[in-house]
């Protein structure tokens, strides 16, 4: 029989508080290397916020205009603000001379204590026109929203497409248009939508405020589908700005807007006020009781995390720091341990949770054979108590959150022979068709085929937040390194050529420089890929603003899963 391990109780505070020490020299390594790690994230993040800089800035207080994040400082209840997809367009269209966060501002924020998005274009940036992440950012923003019903606030100023760039912007399935077909469906579902005009708004951008609930104007600025210069050129008519399409004629003469504002402050304050008259909508189906803050300190995570390949470390330490009370009712704790399940509270609400543990396990076979299992490898035997996991709590209407820190599925003869491949199978159908809110938190490595077993991107999750340690590939830096430089290798000696030592170690440093430059984090958020690089300590609360937006949709679709492997 195997033998019964401490991992069997029902509260991870009993099981774990003594295992840390937080004078040992591993654990202040730890703290050190993720603390500089954060640091560097929250530096760059500051970086980003100035937008296109200080001169730009000047300009549009120079026509009585506020940035984008002024804005949202007087629109959103204090400190309520969670910022998503910062990183969009990092180091990207360098070329142009960058894009800060895509030149638009996406986010969760409180209104009147109302859950809303917020999508406010960034006039500091190229005036606030739309590149192709400026695209993809709006949209994922508006999907977010459809799937949460979350009300949805946009602040326009906007110049348009970026017409250096309109064929990457203008015509595909998720380029402009999709913004324009996104407002109807939203209307459609009776997600709540205004729109404030608050600079330019010009060419087909203009269909975005019109087809909201709610249009407001501030007086200075313009919505017209051809700008002055352009009507001339079409039609040989001289008009000014403010004739063809400002304020005072939009709400006089058109009617196009239902309220005009003298200003921003104004502007903004309208919002508020039509927002704080709204009513209620149908309660949330996921259990939530009053929070309880988890019994070991959240900056002990720094320690308990080692990012270190050759030392695995015990995920059941973070989740202590992070789950109500530090309480956890651990799923089959004594098989398949390489995947750790159970169920918990975060912020209050019922949750069901998937972990990669990184700790090797022992794990006797059908036959009676021990062995070892390497930590942060998905098993047989995991990988059918994932699914079976995710079902159950499909059935019981739980959300369910993933903590990802995968190398992969196992490989190899046994694990082959034991149906590796039919089991993996089985957790990517049940996590393919589950029903309730799946949310994302990559801690370390996201890997290959583990990373869609966990949830991927692909498979539909919420929200995908990231620690600033997460890599995220088909396979590690070292692998994919070693891999490639065999494939160029073979290629060269095929033409006659054959490398030595020495240029064949600089062709595996250069390959694994490049490839790793590409797991990072900010490599993928710049991608929209992840929606949140979050500080390790905030996980709680962003896991919790996340589940908040869920709540906002009560609709659940029936479980089914189809045809499963057996």
């Amino acid at each position: 029989m195997p033998e019964r391990t401490d991992s069997t109780a029902l509260s991870i505070n009993n099981v774990l508080s003594t295992k840390i020490d937080p004078s040992s020299l591993r654990f202040e390594s730890n703290m050190r290397a993720l603390a500089d790690l954060v640091a560097q994230v929250r530096n760059e993040e500051e970086k980003i916020r100035e937008g296109g800089g200080p001169q730009a800035i000047e300009s549009q207080h120079a026509k009585s205009r506020l940035t984008a994040r002024e804005r949202i400082d007087l629109l959103a209840d204090p400190g309520s603000f969670f910022e998503l997809g910062l990183y969009a367009a990092h180091k990207m269209y360098e070329e142009w001379g960058g894009a800060p966060a895509a030149g638009v501002v996406t986010g969760l924020a409180r209104i009147e204590s109302r859950m809303v998005m917020l999508i406010v274009n960034d006039a500091t940036v190229k005036a606030g026109a739309f590149f192709p992440m400026t695209t993809k950012k709006v949209i994922r923003a508006q999907n977010v929203a459809i799937e949460n019903r979350i009300p949805t606030i946009y602040l326009v100023d906007s110049a348009g497409v970026f017409l250096p760039l309109q064929e990457d912007v203008f015509p595909d399935t998720d380029d402009f248009g999709r913004v324009f077909r996104n407002n109807a469906v939203m209307s459609a579902m009776g997600i709540p939508q205004i729109a404030a005009i608050m600079g330019m708004c010009v060419a087909g951008g203009g269909y975005l405020p019109v087809m909201c609930d709610h249009v407001l104007m501030t007086d200075g600025s313009g919505l017209f589908l051809a700008g002055p210069a352009l009507v001339q050129a079409a039609i040989g008519q001289k008009v000014s700005a403010e004739e063809l399409g400002g304020a005072a004629m939009h709400s006089a003469i058109s009617g196009t807007v239902d309220f005009r504002e003298p200003n921003d402050q104004a502007c903004l304050a309208r919002i508020r006020s039509i927002i704080e008259k709204w009513g209620y909508r149908r309660q949330s189906l996921w259990d939530r009781k009053k929070p309880v803050d988890p019994a070991m300190p959240a900056e002990e995570i720094y320690g308990a995390y080692d990012g270190s390949r050759a030392r695995p470390y015990d995920m059941k330490e973070i989740l202590a720091r992070i789950v109500d009370a530090s309480r956890f009712d651990e799923y089959k704790p004594e098989y398949g341990a390489t995947l750790i399940c159970g169920y918990a509270r975060i912020g209050g609400f019922a949750v069901g949770i998937v972990a990669n543990q990184k700790l090797h396990a022992h794990q006797t076979d059908h036959e009676g054979h021990k062995r070892v299992e390497f930590g942060g490898v998905i098993y047989t035997e995991s990988a059918e108590k994932a699914a079976r996991f995710i079902m159950d709590c499909n059935q019981s209407l739980i959300p369910l959150v993933f903590f990802h820190d995968v190398n992969g599925f196992m490989v190899g003869r046994d694990a082959e022979w034991s149906g590796i491949i039919k089991a993996g199978a089985k957790m990517v159908n049940a996590v393919s068709n589950s029903v309730v809110p799946k949310i994302v938190v990559i801690v370390g490595g996201s890997f290959g085929a583990g990373h869609y077993a966990m949830c991927g991107k692909a498979f539909d999750p919420r929200f995908v937040f990231a620690w600033p340690t997460a890599k995220y590939a088909v396979m590690s830096g070292d692998a994919a390194a070693g891999t490639l430089v065999e494939i160029k290798v073979k290629q060269l000696e095929r033409s006659g050529k054959k490398l030595s030592e020495e240029e064949r170690k600089e062709l595996f440093d250069s390959t694994k420089q490049t490839y790793e430059e590409q797991t990072d984090p900010r490599y993928g958020a710049a991608r929209l890929w992840i929606d949140k690089i979050i500080d390790p300590m905030e996980t709680r609360d962003a896991i919790t603003q996340a589940l908040e937006a869920a709540s906002l949709n009560p609709e659940v679709a029936e479980f089914k899963v189809g045809v499963l492997q057996t």
